[in-house]
Parts: structure tokens; sequence; C-alpha cells
């Protein structure tokens, strides 16, 4: 026998007191976080894979984190590459929320719902998580009707991805956990670069009248400190080349200079370090630091020499 006629589940007033008082819920119990839509920048259409993507926007909500006896997840585990971090969570976030704060302020969702991919930012342990599975049908159709996603997460690993959202407490990964390059340079008139402009050097050129540039290295500024009115000192980060791959560092000379895209100026590289230069990589406040040290003994273990018979890994990018 069919169910009775006279009452029914889909009462869009229930719903809506229903999806209310969950939305209040996450309000009392929940935690201020930061979602962060992912904007693929160069997809590859074979694999389906984003070669590069980026950051720009960030927008808070409040999300319940499941389970009170802290992440969960595998933990702290000693690999073989080091330690290695491997926390899981689930947030729970209100979909009406997610609709009014995210779905429809951000021009690059291309569908209505939370992505695989996109990264959740926790203010309250500072770390940020990656949307793995996006579990929408959880609790199952209460009242006929789905009022929250659960965002299953895993702790994100930085990959070279750009952020630029202007909440400095996200933006700060590019500077704390992105390969970098220290350079010195020689300016002139106290003429120097600025802080987050791209730079490049062209090392190679066509014999064109005026010659253009065959290959060219490029970064971005993210630290700079003034050591004179004609020379500073500067941390390059999101490191990449155009044009022939053959050269793919800065180098250190008087006639290719390095110039800012922001500012125009252009200045002279007069020194590029690298690992074994303790004043750019150790702290000098830190008497424990061994990096360098363990850099200069790892140098060993591998053989670079024209009688290696495997070659130099580094020409195969």
């Amino acid at each position: 026998m069919p169910r009775n006629v006279y009452f029914s589940q889909a009462v869009r007033s229930e719903q809506n007191l229903y999806e209310d008082l969950i939305i209040e819920s996450l309000k009392i119990y929940g935690q201020d976080i930061y979602y962060l839509p992912r904007d693929i920048v160069n997809k590859d259409s074979i694999l389906g894979e984003d070669q590069s993507s980026k950051f720009d926007d960030a927008y808070m909500i409040e999300g319940y984190i499941e389970g009170t006896d802290g992440f969960e997840g595998q933990g702290d585990l000693y690999s073989k590459f080091g330690l290695e971090i491997r926390d899981e969570v689930n947030f729970v976030i209100s979909r009406k929320i997610w609709d009014r704060y995210v779905g429809f302020q951000d021009e690059t969702t291309e569908q209505p719902r939370p992505k695989e991919g996109d990264l959740i930012f926790l203010p309250l342990t500072n770390k940020f998580f990656e949307v793995m599975f996006v579990e929408h049908e959880q609790p199952f159709y209460q009242l006929s009707n789905l009022p929250v996603y659960r965002l299953q997460c895993a702790l994100y690993e930085y990959a070279e991805e750009e952020f630029d959202t202007g909440i400095a407490g996200i933006d700060s990964i590019e500077e704390t956990d992105t390969y970098q390059v220290t350079l010195d340079y020689s300016t002139t008139n106290n003429i120097h670069l600025q802080k987050g402009e791209k730079v490049t050097q062209d090392l190679t050129f066509d014999t064109s009248s005026p010659p253009q540039a065959l290959t060219s290295v490029f970064g971005q500024v993210q630290s700079i400190e003034k050591l004179s009115a004609i020379a500073g000192r500067i941390q390059v980060s999101q490191i990449g080349v155009s044009g022939i791959a053959e050269a793919r560092d800065f180098i250190a000379s008087s006639t290719l200079t390095l110039k800012g895209d922001t500012s125009t100026n252009t200045v002279t590289i007069t020194k590029v370090y690298d690992i074994g230069d303790n004043s750019a990589f150790v702290d000098p406040t830190d008497t424990q630091a061994e990096n360098v040290a363990f850099e200069v003994a790892a140098d060993g273990f591998l053989d670079f020499t024209e009688s290696n018979p495997f070659g130099d890994p580094s020409d195969n990018y």
C-alpha cells in the first residue's frame, strides 16, 4: 500500500526550519574556516591534470570538525623520506552557506558544489587541508532534503601554487614553504626592485635587430633587503624558464641584467647563492642548524662526472 498522502516530508517550511537549525548548530559548535577554490591555470587536456594552479580567493565560512580525539589519518610517520605528517579531517559545512558565500560569488566555480582539489585553511591550527572527496548525501535525505556537505580532507602538501588571496596568514605559505633562490644585486641611484613583482633575466638572444630573447629565467620576489643605496638582496620563488630549456637558473653577470615587471627597474646580479653559502641558507641565530653539512655530505652519494654511465638526472627537465 502506498504511503499516506496526507503527510509529506517535502514541506518547504519544515526543510527551512531543519536547515536553519543545522546552520545555528554549526555557528555554535563549528570553527571559522577559509574556503579556497582552486583556479587551474594550465590544464593538461590529455591526462586531465593541472600542471599549474593558483588560489586567488578565500571565503570565511563556519565548519564543524568531526571527531573529538584529534585529527584522523595515519598521523606522524617516519619514512625513508623523513618525517611525514598524514593528518586527515572531515568538515561539515552548510550547503546554503556555501552557496551564499562561495558558489554564487566565485566566478571560477564550474559546478555548484565544493570540488576535490580545493583547499580549507583552518586558522585554529594554521594548517591547510585539501578536499579529497565531497559527500553530499549524508545525512541521507532527511525531510527529502540535503542540507550539508561533508568534506573529507587531508593535510595539504605545498607544490609551488600561487596564493594571492589578500589574507597575510594564507599568502605567507609562499614565503615559508616555497623553493627560493637568494640573489645579490647592484643598482644605481637607490633604484631597487619591489616585493611581489615578477623579475626576468634574459640569457640568450637571436641575431635580429634589435635582438630578441631566446631564453629567459623568471621568478617572483618574495622578500627584499636593501643593503645600501646601490646594493640589495632578494629571495626569488616561482622560478621558471621560457624558451630554450638548456639554461634554467639565474646567473651573475654584468651584461645580462635583471628587470622588474612592475617597477620596470633594472639591476645587475652580482651573486647567486648556493647551498654552501651559510649566510643565505642558515639562520645565524640557530646554532643547531646542520642543513649545509648534510647537503655537502650528500654530494658524494651521486656521481655526476662524465664517466657516470647513467648521466645527470637534471638533464631531463
